[in-house]
C-alpha cells in the first residue's frame, strides 16, 4: 500500500513538473518569437532616449565676409514643474533665479507653481534663455549644492552682432519668446527659412534609470543641421564710410531723419545703405519702432529736382531736343493751367544743358510738355516709379505715379521737376542705374550668395537687367556731360564736387506735403550723383529730412556726398580721372 502510493506521487508530481515545463517552453516561445518586435519596442522605450537636436542659426556676411551676425555659444535653463516641489520650495527657487538672473520673481514664481493647463501636465518651462556659460555652469553648481530639483541646462546660442548699430536698420533683428525664435525685421526676417537651422530627432541614446546616458550599449548620436549663411553685397568698409558719413550730417544739421544708399550700377549691389535714426540690436533696452524701421525702403518722398536729369534724358533719346534746344524760362515766373511756376532765378533763353545746369523748373516743365502725358507716364514706369524693387524687405513702398486718367492739368508740369510723384529712395537710385548703367536699369540685390555648410553648395544671385530705357548711347554721354556740370562754376551743387574726378550728379530739393499744402519750413534737402562719371564706380544718394539752418540740397547734401565719395573711391582705389595740378 505504501509502494503504490509513493509511486503515485511520483507520477502526479511529475506530470505537474511537466505541465509546468510545456506552459514555460510555451511562454517563451510566445515571448521569444511571437512577440519579440512588440517586447523589444517596449523595453527600448524603457531604457533609450530620443533627443530633439538644433543646429545653429546662419550667420550673416558682407560680400568679403566679414561677420555681421553670429552666433555666442550659451545656456537655456528649463525646469519641471512636475519635480520642482510644493509652492514654498517655487518661492524659494523663484527668489533664487530673481537673484541670480534679475529676472522678475513672480512671473518665474506662476510658472513653477502652475503644474496643469486643461488637465494636461506642463513638463518644462522657461526660466531664461541665452544665459551666459560662466553664469550658467555657477548656477549648475549651487542648484545642486542646494538641492533643487527639475532644473535642466541646454545647450545654446544666442544671436550676437558684433558691429552694434552698424548695417543694423538691414540686418534686423529677432526675438525669443519662449521657445520659439521670432523674426522681428530686416534679413532676419526675409530669409529666416533659411537662416533657421534644421530640427534633427537624434537617434537614440541608452539610458539608467534615472535618465543619464551610458557610455555603453547602442548610442546613435546626430549632429543638428545648421542653417545656411547669407553673404550680403555690402562691403563692411564703404558701409562704415556712409554711416560715418551720415553721423556728421545729423550733428551738424539736426534733421528728423537722414537715408544713405550706395550701389554698384554694373551689378546693381547695394554697397551700404544706411539711416539715422538707428539702433543697436544687441541693447533692447530703448529700441522702438521708429529706430528699426528700414525707411529707405518704406518710407516716400518727393524727389524733387533730382527727378529732371531723367525726363530730360529720356526726351534727348527720342530726339524730341538736343542739348542746344534753347527754352525760354519766362525770367522765373510762368503760369501754366492757371497757377504759377518759378525758377530759382530769373532765367530767361536757357538751352537744354543749361536748364541742367540751373535746375530751371520751367525749362523742364515746358521739355515734358513736348512729350505729353501718356509717353511721360510710360516713362516714369520704365524708370521704376510707382512698383517695388523686390528687395527682400517687408512693407517696401511702391510709391504714388497716378495712372493717366487721374492727372490733373498740372501733372504733366509738375511730375518731372518731382512734385506729385511719390518715391523711395530704393526707386530713386534703382532709377539712376540707368543714367550710370549705359542707359540699362539694373535690378537692385542686396544678397550676394547663400552657402549651405552642410553640403558646402553655393548658390549665386545672378545680375539681372530690369530694362533698357535709353537706347542711344549718344543720349547717355550728353545727359552726363550735363550732370557734370552741376557740380562745377554756374551749377547748383558746387560742394558736392570730388577732388580729381569728375561728378555726373543733381540736387533736390523738395516742400513736404503737409496737411493738404506744401510746408514752407519743412524740407528734403537731396543730392544723387556718381562718380567717376564716365565710369561709375558707384552711385550715392543722400537724402535729409527736415534740416535746420538750410535745406537746399547743394548746401545740406552735396558736402556729404563728396566726403563719402572721396574716401570711398581711395578704399576702393580708383584713380584720379581729373587730377589737380600741384605746382
Amino acid at each position: 500500500m505504501g509502494r503504490t502510493s509513493f509511486a503515485a506521487r511520483i507520477i502526479i508530481i511529475s506530470t505537474i513538473l511537466i505541465i509546468l515545463f510545456i506552459y514555460i517552453a510555451y511562454h517563451l516561445y510566445v515571448v521569444q518569437i511571437e512577440r519579440s518586435t512588440e517586447l523589444y519596442s517596449k523595453a527600448k522605450r524603457k531604457y533609450t532616449a530620443v533627443k530633439n537636436i538644433y543646429g545653429k542659426r546662419g550667420e550673416i556676411f558682407d560680400v568679403n565676409g566679414h561677420l555681421f551676425v553670429g552666433n555666442i555659444p550659451c545656456s537655456d535653463i528649463r525646469a519641471n514643474p512636475q519635480l520642482v516641489g510644493d509652492k514654498a520650495k517655487c518661492r524659494e527657487l523663484a527668489g533664487y533665479f530673481s537673484r541670480k538672473l534679475q529676472i522678475e520673481p513672480l512671473k518665474i514664481f506662476k510658472r513653477l507653481a502652475t503644474k496643469t493647463i486643461n488637465n494636461r501636465k506642463i513638463k518644462e518651462i522657461v526660466i531664461k534663455n541665452a544665459v551666459p556659460l560662466d553664469v550658467a555652469e555657477n548656477i549648475k553648481k549651487e542648484i545642486k549644492d542646494r538641492g533643487f530639483k527639475g532644473i535642466y541646462f541646454y545647450d545654446s546660442i544666442k544671436r550676437y552682432y558684433p558691429k552694434n548699430e552698424l548695417l543694423s536698420n538691414v540686418l534686423g533683428f529677432i526675438n525669443v519668446d519662449q521657445l520659439k525664435v521670432l523674426p522681428v525685421s530686416g534679413i532676419e526676417k526675409a530669409y529666416n527659412s533659411l537662416l533657421s537651422p534644421v530640427k534633427v530627432q537624434a537617434s537614440v541614446f541608452e539610458r539608467s534609470r534615472k535618465g543619464i546616458p551610458l557610455t555603453y550599449g547602442n548610442n546613435n548620436l546626430t549632429e543638428g543641421k545648421s542653417g545656411k549663411d547669407i553673404y550680403l553685397t555690402i562691403d563692411e568698409p564703404i558701409q562704415a564710410i556712409l554711416e560715418e558719413g551720415l553721423n556728421n550730417i545729423v550733428e551738424k544739421w539736426r534733421p528728423k531723419a537722414v537715408y544713405g544708399i550706395m550701389v554698384d550700377p554694373k551689378t546693381g549691389s547695394i554697397l551700404a545703405m544706411a539711416q539715422r535714426p538707428t539702433f543697436n540690436p544687441n541693447d533692447r533696452s530703448s529700441m522702438n519702432p521708429d529706430s528699426w524701421r528700414n525707411r529707405i525702403v518704406t518710407d516716400g518722398l518727393e524727389p524733387g529736382s533730382t527727378m529732371k536729369p531723367l525726363i530730360i534724358g529720356k526726351a534727348l533719346d527720342m530726339g524730341i531736343i538736343t542739348p542746344d534746344t534753347i527754352f525760354d524760362c519766362e525770367k522765373g515766373y510762368w503760369i501754366y493751367g492757371g497757377k504759377r511756376l518759378r525758377d530759382s532765378h530769373m532765367y530767361e533763353d536757357l538751352t537744354v544743358t543749361e536748364i541742367v545746369q540751373k535746375s530751371s523748373n520751367i525749362g523742364t516743365a515746358k521739355i515734358s510738355l513736348l512729350l505729353g502725358k501718356r509717353r511721360l507716364f510710360h516713362i516714369l514706369r520704365q524708370y521704376g516709379f510707382g512698383q517695388k524693387t523686390k528687395l527682400p524687405f517687408q512693407n517696401e513702398a511702391t510709391g504714388i505715379l497716378r495712372t493717366v486718367n487721374r492727372w490733373d492739368t498740372l501733372s504733366i508740369t509738375r511730375f518731372p521737376i518731382g512734385q506729385g510723384i511719390l518715391v523711395s529712395p530704393l526707386q530713386l537710385i534703382d532709377a539712376y542705374t540707368v543714367l550710370a548703367g549705359n542707359g540699362k536699369r539694373i535690378k537692385l540685390r542686396i544678397i550676394d550668395k547663400i552657402i549651405n555648410k552642410e553640403t558646402g553648395f553655393e548658390y549665386k544671385f545672378p545680375i539681372k537687367t530690369e530694362e533698357t530705357v535709353l537706347q542711344n548711347p549718344m543720349t547717355i554721354k550728353q545727359i552726363i556731360d550735363m550732370m557734370k556740370l552741376v557740380t562745377k562754376r554756374g551749377g547748383t551743387a558746387l560742394q558736392a564736387a570730388v577732388p580729381g574726378y569728375e561728378v555726373a550728379g543733381k540736387t533736390g530739393t523738395s516742400q513736404k506735403w503737409i496737411d493738404g499744402a506744401y510746408s514752407h519750413s519743412k524740407f528734403f534737402a537731396s543730392f544723387i550723383g556718381f562718380v567717376p562719371a564716365d565710369d561709375p564706380a558707384f552711385i550715392l544718394l543722400i537724402i535729409v529730412d527736415e534740416p535746420q539752418g538750410n535745406h537746399y540740397g547743394g548746401v545740406v547734401a552735396a558736402p556729404a556726398f563728396r566726403n563719402i565719395s572721396l574716401k570711398t573711391l581711395r578704399y576702393l582705389d580708383i584713380p584720379e580721372t581729373n587730377p589737380i595740378d600741384i605746382k
